[in-house]
């Protein structure tokens, strides 16, 4: 059976006597728990646990060898990161009376996994996701049925608290009465959280260094001067 070699990575404690020998990619790999190899991605998050279910063999005190998979038996695994493996560059030349040369890099993309449990049985019944390619048909559907997902809850999210500041816009102060200050930049104060001249007055060199990078404003605060005018302000 070929299996790729040089692709883990084992750490200082004792390996066990059980491995397994899986398949994903169209690839197989040897592993056993513990180890961290690079696989083609899949369509997971850093931090997520996956079950590779395609063992061809399990080794061991009793090895087992698949009939081409092994029954009931799976690969756990968590996943570290999604990474780009080492540059390809790729060179076409077409020898004709016009012929023409070209050269293309290409970085592929992986997944970077650490094994953490090898079931002989009970795959099934693990309740664990089964790991499967991002460029695979199942991989892009299941992209594609977490995109509308993730737009509703962002909608949701932007419309509970549209209420919340457009009340404390309707309880604040005008603050385009400080210089440089129009409708545009007001509003991106009140999604800001800042609707008071108060608020402005109050501000630290530390607030001020935050609005500025977090609005973009370019050292305006400082060189319009709103501190000083919205001490002014509410002294008035």
């Amino acid at each position: 059976m070929n299996t790729r070699k040089g692709t883990t990575e084992r750490g200082n404690t004792k390996e066990a006597n059980m491995f397994a020998v899986l398949k994903t990619g169209g690839k197989q790999y040897k592993v056993q728990s513990g180890d961290v190899l690079k696989v083609e991605k899949l369509a997971a998050d850093a931090g997520e646990k996956v079950q590779f279910n395609e063992v061809l063999m399990l080794g061991g005190d009793k090895p087992v060898l698949g009939a081409p998979l092994v029954d009931g038996a799976a690969v756990q695994a968590e996943v570290v990161d999604q990474i780009k493996g080492d540059k390809l560059i790729h060179f076409v030349k077409r020898r004709r009376k016009h012929g023409s040369q070209r050269t293309k890099g290409h970085r592929q993309q992986l997944t970077l996994l650490r094994i953490t449990d090898i079931l002989e049985k009970g795959a099934e019944k693990s309740g664990v996701k089964a790991a499967i390619g991002a460029g695979s048909v199942a991989g892009v559907a299941v992209a594609a049925a977490e995109k509308p997902a993730k737009k509703a809850e962002k909608k949701a999210e932007k419309k509970a608290d549209a209420p919340k500041k457009a009340k404390a816009a309707a309880g604040g102060d005008d603050l385009k009465q400080l210089s440089g200050v129009g409708p545009a930049l007001e509003k991106k104060l009140h999604e800001a959280g800042v609707t008071t001249f108060a608020q402005i007055a109050a501000w630290t060199e530390a607030d001020v260094a935050d609005m500025d990078e977090k609005l973009s404003f370019k050292g305006r605060i400082e060189r319009e001067g709103w501190i000083e005018q919205a001490k002014e302000m509410t002294k008035g």
